[in-house]
């Protein structure tokens, strides 16, 4: 199945919020939709659900010994990526979640918010984007973090949440 690139406001709809509707209402807040929508722009472009010459899959970009393995866990996190990965008939195993994130955007996207959730650290305020680049930063542990490109990509998933808003940010 070949899976393309979607649009901020698309993957908000159609994989963060559906993903978010599967967890405890708890993990949903516009902090929590901003800043998955966001590392999704910055680990993938919301297009690469496989990593290009890398191990990682999934619009998030997760590896099976990294994000993975610590959502699957993690003791905040483990019994509510058992019960993601029963809902998307995936086995609850570290390497069938792996594989499952290259073709599954809303599982992928439950694991992101399970990332997050899993930080004991409050989700910075929407519009904070120094704090969520260092949310993001210490959370993903990028390889190469790219730190031009996250001001534009928070920017991006602050208009797809906030369309009204920021436009009206922007002819002030």
């Amino acid at each position: 199945m070949l899976l393309l690139p979607i649009s901020p406001s698309d993957a908000l709809a159609s994989v963060i919020d559906p993903a978010l509707s599967q967890l405890p209402a708890s993990m949903t807040s516009d902090p929590a939709r901003v800043l998955m929508l966001a590392i999704a722009l910055q680990e993938s472009s919301l297009a690469a659900r496989v990593q290009d010459g890398g191990p990682a899959r999934g619009l998030w970009q997760f590896e099976q010994g990294g994000g993975v393995h610590g959502v699957m866990t993690h003791p905040a996190t483990c019994a509510y990526a058992r019960k993601l990965c029963a809902g998307h008939a995936c086995p609850a195993t570290e390497r069938a979640a792996y594989l499952a994130l290259a073709g599954d955007d809303v599982l992928a996207a439950g694991f992101a918010r399970l990332l997050l959730f899993a930080d004991p650290s409050p989700l910075p305020a929407v519009g904070d984007e120094d704090g969520a680049w260092r949310y993001y930063v210490t959370n993903w542990r990028p390889g190469h973090p790219r730190p031009l490109h996250w001001i534009g990509n928070y920017r991006l998933a602050k208009l797809a949440v906030y369309p009204v808003a920021v436009a009206s940010d922007v002819q002030a």
